[in-house]
């Protein structure tokens, strides 16, 4: 079970470092959004477009830092 968290985060890890590095790219909102989705389901995660929306924007606060308390 512990391996199977370990495996858990470390791919939870990864994509959020690609999303990361794909919103810095300067490119459209659609692009970026499209390329994260892209990322993901190569991963086997899907997400609607409102989950979508929903995780780029928590991603973009984190960044700003309004997610640090």
């Amino acid at each position: 079970m512990k391996g199977l968290n370990v495996v858990a985060a470390f791919l939870g890890g990864a994509a959020v470092g690609a999303a990361l590095g794909i919103l810095f790219a300067p490119e459209k909102g659609e692009d970026t959004r499209n390329k994260i989705a892209a990322a993901l389901r190569k991963r086997g995660i899907r997400l609607n477009r409102n989950e979508m929306d929903d995780l780029v924007d928590e991603i973009a606060a984190e960044i700003k830092g309004e997610g640090a308390e």
